[in-house]
């Protein structure tokens, strides 16, 4: 069964283009990993600071594998003193059909 999430995080005032940056080269390796389907990358349009990825991975075991990944650790210790939350807010999702 394919996970899916939504990962959420509010940069800092003046945060959101390093934070783009970074999630720009995040997210071409992210989407490189074998059990990656999807890694989209939004700003809300009303409040820019607001970023939301979108991901979806092959099953639970490719999500782990992504948890694992080599690069996650860096990325998430550059992005943590860059947003106003501890951590991004992960919701999982179920599809209904």
């Amino acid at each position: 069964m394919r996970k899916t999430l939504l990962a959420e995080f509010t940069a800092r005032e003046g945060a959101q283009d390093e934070i783009a940056s970074l999630i720009g080269d995040y997210a071409l390796k992210v989407r490189e990993e074998e059990g990656n389907i999807a890694f989209d990358v939004y700003t809300k349009e009303a409040d820019p600071r607001a970023f939301w990825i979108f991901e979806v991975y092959q099953d639970e075991d490719a999500f782990q594998a992504h948890l694992n990944a080599p690069y996650g650790g860096p990325f998430n210790a550059a992005l943590s003193p860059l947003v106003e939350e501890d951590a991004s807010v992960l919701t999982f999702l179920d599809p209904l059909a």
